[in-house]
């Protein structure tokens, strides 16, 4: 299908998670909007958060506490100015989401009738939630308005497969160069097999993180890097992707590999015991399980690896079964139903990748370095999270920023439609030995789990990325040659984001946060974000 030039092109947004749905919601008042969700539309990650979104809305609170808060967690890379702005607009966030109504758990008592929880590395309560499924709550609710508006277009298993830029376009270099822009995107039907050329007015990138790049991970199958991959490729920026948040506490199950326990359940009196019943976090911090997330995590791995066992226990059943099914019943029915009775058992827990706290710079109006493409989400790298992301701060930067970001949209001048060209199969056939996808998806994995884990050395992370690149020659040379697949796509994409995570993880000589090397163990006194470009016109170059 042709694109034809129209001054009322759609605005395209790349997710269906908090971060598309805000910006499809604000926008879609004044202009039309198009929505591609790759998998069923209830798959998005934000579905999957547990714990909640910060407010700052307590007597007790303010919003010098809640920055203090994510500069502390962000271990001196949070950039100030991102985080007082985010929290200064996080009241405004959870009273826009509560009057679309979101079913918060209530609390006559609190602030604006809101039960507020703590969580690791907040100095104070200051986080609504839905019990224990706040994701899932405020996904439906936005999700069912999004479905009900008539300038909102959904597609549900449609994939952006790149972005549609100048280098596209039959202009000679020099005009390429002059006026780079992006112009839409190429998107495949997944169930007819047709590739689609999207011609909009702008595109916007909320497609989430790259957890599937580790064999181990509390994210959804939709969490493979689309929009870094497709920004990087297109000529933006990436910042900070050696900071991967390892959550400490994911169910170890043979029959849940993804099971998210939320931090919340620590916050609120959780234990963190070896196998024989011995507490061990005072050991490895004054916080003990309140903590943040780098150093629970890199507690249990050390634990695990001294005394050899597969994981350990998270005690809650002092708590009592009643609270526990009050406050966590996604959890206490979850366990249940796989013979765990979390009131009356600990829960067998361990690591997993869980956040990308970098992603394609932008700014906190979610524009990219490319005009006419944004991004929002944890797609992103906006300063907030620093070399660690503070407990259910994500939420909150998809409200504040998919909000500032349709501004921008609408507050653009329309830019000429160019003609563009459609999709080219005419040099490629349909692939015959589909294994060779499978078998390099498992060893891309398994390779960023081994060496590019929650401790890292030099020489390990070289050995990444020497396997890295033998796998990118493969799978490019795949792409070359066959149609285009959901598998093959998502593959190619998870290979970009490992050589990032890789190439930025080699380029920070020390260890802070979530970046933790043997070969570096000492953090500097200063430090500046990892920002990676490439040189132009020269493959596969890079600039720290």
């Amino acid at each position: 299908m042709s694109a034809a030039s129209d001054s009322s092109l759609p605005v395209v947004i790349i997710g269906a998670g908090l971060a598309g749905l805000t910006v499809a919601l604000h926008l879609a008042e004044t202009q039309p909007v198009i929505v591609l969700a790759k998998r069923q539309l209830e798959e998005a990650a934000t579905a999957w958060a547990q714990g909640g979104i910060v407010g700052v809305l307590g007597s007790d609170d303010s919003i010098a506490s809640h920055v203090r808060d994510t500069q502390e967690a962000g271990a001196g890379l949070v950039d100030e100015h991102t985080a007082e702005f985010i929290a200064r607009h996080s009241a405004q966030a959870v009273e826009w989401l509560v009057s679309r109504g979101v079913p918060f758990s209530p609390d006559p008592d609190g602030p604006l009738g809101l039960h507020l929880t703590r969580e690791g590395g907040h100095a104070v309560r200051r986080i609504a939630h839905a019990a224990d499924a706040t994701g899932k709550a405020i996904h439906d609710v936005l999700l069912a308005e999004v479905k009900r508006h008539p300038n909102i277009q959904l597609r549900e298993k449609w994939m952006a497969i790149d972005l549609i830029t100048n280098r596209h376009l039959k202009k000679s270099t020099q005009e390429q160069q002059a006026s780079q822009r992006c112009h839409g995107v190429y998107a495949l039907d997944i169930e007819t097999h047709r590739v689609e050329t999207l011609a909009a007015s702008a595109v916007v990138l909320a497609t989430g993180g790259a957890g599937k790049v580790y064999r181990y991970t509390t994210n959804p199958e939709t969490s493979t890097g689309d929009g870094i991959a497709m920004a990087w490729r297109a000529g933006c920026r990436v910042g900070n992707m050696e900071f991967i948040q390892f959550h400490p506490t994911c169910l170890y199950h043979p029959q849940e590999r993804s099971f998210l326990i939320t931090e919340a359940l620590r916050g609120e009196g959780g234990i963190l015991r070896l196998p024989d019943g011995t507490r061990f976090m005072q050991d490895h911090d004054e916080r003990g399980e309140l903590a943040p997330r780098d150093i629970v995590a890199r507690a249990i791995d050390f634990e695990m690896k001294k005394h050899g066992v597969d994981h350990v226990w998270l005690d809650a059943t002092h708590l009592g079964e009643a609270f526990l099914k009050e406050h966590f019943p996604t959890i206490h029915a979850r366990c249940l139903s796989l013979g765990i009775d979390i009131a009356k058992q600990p829960i067998p827990v361990v690591p997993a990748a869980h956040y990308t706290c970098g992603g394609v710079v932008t700014d906190l109006h979610g524009r990219t370095d490319l005009p006419g493409l944004y991004a929002v989400g944890e797609t992103t790298y906006t300063g907030l999270h620093g070399a660690n992301r503070l407990a259910s701060n994500s939420l909150l930067e998809c409200v504040v920023l998919g909000r500032t970001c349709a501004e921008d949209v609408q507050g653009q001048i329309p830019a000429t439609a160019p003609k563009v060209p459609d999709w080219d199969e005419s040099q490629v056939t349909d692939a015959d030995e589909e294994v060779v996808i499978a078998h390099n998806w498992d060893e891309l994995r398994l390779v960023m789990w081994n060496y590019v884990g929650i401790v890292r050395t030099t020489r390990r992370l070289e050995r990444a990325l020497h396997r890295i690149k033998l796998l990118r020659s493969e799978i490019d040379d795949y792409y070359a040659a066959f149609r285009v697949g959901r598998d093959l796509l998502e593959l190619r994409n998870l290979v970009d984001c490992a050589e990032l995570i890789v190439r930025s993880a080699l380029s920070r000589q020390e260890s802070r946060g979530l970046h933790f090397s043997r070969d570096y163990p000492r953090t500097l006194p200063v430090s500046f974000p990892t920002i990676l470009c490439k040189k132009p016109k020269k493959k596969d170059a890079w600039l720290p």
